[in-house]
Parts: C-alpha cells; structure tokens; sequence
C-alpha cells in the first residue's frame, strides 16, 4: 500500500503514508485484489465522531485505472460506514470530478474542525493547502455492496 500511494504521493495528487501510519491505521483499509495476488487499489475509512468518517488514502494501480476499481472501493467504504451509524463521510482530496460522481458536494474545510485540529495541523502542507474538502450523506436505507 505504501509503494501505492507513494507513487501518487511523489505526483502530487494526494498525500504521503508513512509506513508506521498504514501500520497504526490498518484496520482502517479495504483492499482491491489485483490477479494474480497483487494490489489492485486501497481505501481507508476513518471514524472521526459517531456521526463522521473520512474517505482517506484512495488509491488505484495505473494499471487498471478506468476499471472502476476506485469507485467500488469507495463505495464499500460507505457501505462500512453505513453498517455503522455514520450519517456523513466526507474526503479531502484533489480528484474532485471523482467524488462528484460519487455524490460528494465541496464543503468548507472549516466544517470539519475534528480532522482539521486533529490530523490537518501536523501535516507539513498545513497553512498552504489546496486540498478540496467534500462531503456526502450516508442513506441509512441503502442496500450494502
């Protein structure tokens, strides 16, 4: 997973995990399987409140990117989140046009003070950001993936 982001990491197109960060937040990710027995892509979902979770660290291999591998990954993170009473997951990310296909609406980063004075503030691209913050609601009715 580390060699996975870190690719999309030194690009620019989302953050760095250091490898005691995976290891700490493991339990956090859901895998995509690449045949045979690769890393096709990864997704964390980070319980911040009983109410809010993070989409965090989504990453697709190049190599099946358009397959729609991030998609179904992000939506087994909402189906989790579902699973357990969350109301709202939101993202920060740089892939916009993405998340908007997901449902996911731009929010003020200001909305989100718990990630923001938790984790936002120790990262070394805090005070110039250019992250976008987006949200969406978690329908409680919808069918699991």
């Amino acid at each position: 997973m580390q060699a996975l982001i870190g690719s999309f990491a030194e690009e620019r197109l989302m953050l760095s995990r250091s490898l005691g960060e995976l290891y700490e937040n493991v339990r956090d990710f859901i895998v995509a399987e690449a045949e045979p027995g690769g890393l096709a892509g990864c997704v964390a979902l980070h319980i911040d409140t009983a109410t809010i979770a993070e989409v965090k660290a989504l990453a697709v291999a190049r190599a099946v990117h358009g397959r729609g591998i991030g998609r179904r990954l992000v939506e087994a993170a909402i189906a989790e989140a579902r699973t357990l009473g969350i109301q709202k997951v939101f993202c920060l990310t740089y892939q916009v046009d993405f998340f908007t296909r997901l449902g996911f609406v731009r929010v003020d980063r200001s909305r989100l003070p718990d990630k923001v004075w938790s984790e936002c503030v120790r990262c070394h691209r805090f005070l110039d950001c250019d992250e976008v913050a987006m949200w969406r609601s978690v329908d409680p009715a919808a069918p699991s993936v």
